[in-house]
């Protein structure tokens, strides 16, 4: 992940304004779920430990971490309703803050990407149509074959979009700078916003208009909570994470983004191509075009190198760049890049799960980047 090109000439290193935050550099620490919280769902001193290796990036979004318990999809992830994750989550941010980081909630939903397993009392996932997901959902006892999940009643859906202002009010007592809204990956709020998972014929469904209510009525909720300037969003247009598609992704997108518009958010969250796999665009998309019609600061996500970022940069394509994977097993990431020094790398088999430091916190600094510490 070295580059050739003039690092320090770049201002990915240099400090930016956020909303109404200063952030020390542009480079983005992504969301990333490990699978590592405690029961009840409660982070823990292991993962302030965590956080604060890393709080070096301009900006941390933690791992997508669930408004409600009906919106739990995966074994071991954190959430930010109740008390005891309130108090969990504060040694997270106090030891960000005391390594002079900054870092933003993610608000998740899973919707169907779910298991009777992990919903109170065995019930069903739900989502905005009865559609099964293609593949397996990460329970306690071991991977299981997604359900049909039920459909959500029109008069249903107020309650959800409650508790994202609930879960953003407890981000706030948290001690987090900001939140971020996952509308991503074929989660929640991508779901309805998707026709192939949005089936529905009330003002929820139908029309790409109705489809983006939801989420719109979302992004109202969480600003009237922080405030825009402390909001982000994230999307995945032409990602089929999750088994989601749509039939007109660029129709879709770029009429969402211009009714995001209104709110004035601190930025726009792009997950480029396929998360995780690639970053081939499909013919008839073009993220330069939907990064022109956002009236705000654009953050690029998905397969980056450090050359990659540099020339998206000097290009003015983007604003925030997110690396994901490479913060694994680099907690001084940002040094490392900036002095072209070695990345490390995390074997698969350390990303989710585990209850101790191995493959978690155990990972070291480069010998500079410790030596000057």
């Amino acid at each position: 992940m070295g580059s050739d090109l003039p690092v320090a000439a770049s201002d990915l290193f240099q400090p930016v304004r956020v909303g109404d935050l200063t952030l020390a550099n542009r480079i983005v620490m992504a969301p990333l779920t490990r699978a590592r919280a405690g029961p009840g769902d409660v982070p823990g001193p292991l993962n302030a430990t965590y956080y604060r290796q890393r709080a070096s990036a301009g900006l941390i979004i933690s791992e997508a971490t669930q408004i409600s318990p009906q919106g739990k999809g995966y074994a071991f992830t954190p959430g930010i309703y109740s008390d005891a994750q309130v108090e969990g989550w504060k040694l997270v941010t106090a030891a960000v803050h005391a390594a002079g980081g900054h870092i933003f909630a993610q608000l998740w939903h899973v919707g169907r990407i779910s298991h009777p397993d992990l919903q109170e009392n065995g019930r069903l996932p739900v989502a905005p149509s009865a559609v099964r997901a293609n593949g397996q959902a990460f329970t306690e006892s071991g991977f299981q074959p997604f359900v049909t999940p039920r459909a959500l009643e029109t008069e249903e859906i107020a309650a959800i979009v409650a508790d994202y202002a609930h879960a953003s009010v407890c981000a706030r007592r948290a001690g987090f700078d900001g939140v971020e809204i996952h509308a991503a990956n074929g989660y929640l709020i991508d779901q309805f916003l998707r026709d192939g998972t949005n089936l529905r014929s009330d003002r929820y469904g139908g029309s790409i208009e109705n489809r983006v209510r939801f989420a719109l009525e979302v992004v109202a909720a969480v600003t009237e909570v922080w405030g825009p300037s402390r909001v982000g969003i994230r999307l995945a247009p032409v990602s089929p994470a999750n088994d989601i598609a749509d039939s007109d992704p660029w129709g879709l997108f770029s009429h969402l983004v211009g009714e995001l518009n209104r709110f004035g958010l601190a930025y726009l969250h792009c997950v480029e191509g396929h998360t995780t796999v690639s970053r081939a665009v499909p013919e008839g998309f073009d993220f330069a075009r939907l990064r022109a019609l956002f009236r705000g600061l654009y953050m690029a996500n998905n397969g980056y190198t450090l050359d990659l970022a540099l020339a998206a940069r000097r290009q003015g394509l983007i604003d925030l760049i997110c690396f994901g994977r490479p913060f694994l097993a680099n907690p001084d990431l940002v040094a490392r890049l900036a002095n072209g020094w070695p990345l490390a790398e995390a074997p698969r088999a350390t990303w989710y799960g585990g209850s101790g430091a191995e493959g978690y916190t155990d990972w070291p600094a480069h010998a500079a980047d410790a030596a000057a510490a």
